[in-house]
């Protein structure tokens, strides 16, 4: 009767902890970037599922708020996205075709970015086979050394009236190395190579900006921006205010709590040892669910207002949090406290990992129940 009973627990109730994902945050976070970069148009990057948030909830948002412009990294990124935008958004694939898979991109209404002379010649076969002209954005490499056509390659366009025959441009791309350090002088030796490549090219459309390029000058907006990680929430600019609102609030449940004397252990390895008496609350996160085993001992989490210590290694299921501050019957099982919230943001969250908000939101579990407020209304 128990086990029968237990199938009417709701899924939110079952769960370990709770994930919020604000979509008219996102909404927010899209309209001031749009608003910054005029007259230049604005996608989004929802590449990694959005950055671990649920590239289907925050693309469709985003596409109600006017969005038209989506980026993903993998072909198979882009077939799972397609059914949940109208054909009138494009869906650019940053990575471009693998080797042979041209028709599925025609075949899903997917545009590749075209990043090296095989990848040109792939889709120059498929327009060719098809008989027909078409779409595709060409990155050029500035500096970044990762993807997009080299010097020489684009030499070779040049040298090569045919090289883009069947190929409609609609724009070339570049990508920013370190665009949120405002003042490296990298940022400029980039915009001065890629408009000396686009000088050399036929006039077209182009494209230079992440996130936190939009916040540098005017002068890297071109004719589209491309954001991801300020659209949830991340600052696109270090060491400056973030004027982005947050998107992520991640609760975790107390499992259980209990006084512990002075000199006594806790977690694997012995990595904490109590100085004096302390309550220690023991919750539901841990590193399989992306919270990150390098903020053992330095993390903390957010109860009520109150900051309280991560104690001890971070384990596969939970971590332990000294609690001593707190109301013993506000840290009961089943109570919840903040690992992500406004007063503890990603961007913080992820300095005590050592590492950057990105990989904080990318690394965020699938065994959270999560919650979307403010999901897309229908058209």
């Amino acid at each position: 009767m128990g086990a029968f009973m237990s199938m009417g627990v709701p899924a939110k109730e079952r769960s370990g902890a709770i994930l919020t994902i604000d979509l008219d945050a996102v909404r927010s976070n899209y309209r001031l970037l749009r608003a910054r970069a005029l007259p230049a148009a604005c996608s989004a990057v929802v590449k990694s599922d959005a950055y671990g948030l649920g590239a289907a909830q925050v693309a469709s948002a985003l596409y109600q708020e006017g969005c038209r412009h989506f980026f993903v990294a993998h072909l198979e990124e882009g077939i799972s996205l397609r059914p949940h935008l109208a054909l009138d958004a494009a869906i650019f694939v940053l990575h471009g075709p693998p080797v042979g898979t041209e028709a599925a991109f025609t075949e899903h209404g997917l545009i590749p970015v075209l990043n090296s002379v095989p990848q040109v010649q792939g889709w120059r076969a498929h327009a060719a086979m098809l008989g027909r002209t078409l779409d595709a954005i060409v990155q050029v490499d500035t500096g970044m050394s990762r993807m997009g056509m080299a010097p020489q390659e684009v030499d070779q366009w040049l040298a090569d009236a045919h090289f883009l025959d069947g190929v409609n441009v609609l724009y070339v791309m570049s990508h920013l190395a370190c665009a949120d350090e405002r003042a490296n002088p990298f940022n400029a030796l980039q915009l001065a190579r890629f408009q000396a490549i686009l000088a050399r090219l036929p006039a077209c459309r182009a494209s230079l900006a992440n996130s936190s390029g939009v916040f540098l000058s005017p002068s890297y907006h071109f004719d589209l921006v491309r954001p991801g990680a300020a659209l949830y929430g991340i600052t696109p600019q270090a060491g400056e205010v973030n004027p982005m609102r947050p998107v992520v609030r991640l609760q975790g449940k107390i499992i259980q709590s209990r006084t512990i004397g002075d000199g006594d252990h806790v977690g694997y390895s012995l990595r904490y040892t109590a100085q004096g008496v302390c309550r220690v609350a023991t919750v539901s996160v841990g590193y399989a669910d992306g919270w990150l085993r390098s903020m053992s001992n330095q993390g903390l989490a957010v109860i009520d207002g109150v900051k309280v210590p991560q104690i001890g290694a971070i384990s596969m299921d939970s971590i332990t949090l000294d609690v001593s501050a707190i109301a013993p019957e506000r840290v009961a099982p089943g109570s919840l406290v903040d690992l992500i919230c406004a007063e503890h943001p990603v961007d913080a969250v992820a300095a005590m990992a050592q590492t950057i908000g990105y990989e904080v939101l990318t690394n965020l579990g699938g065994r959270y129940y999560r919650e979307y407020r403010g999901l897309a209304r229908p058209a």
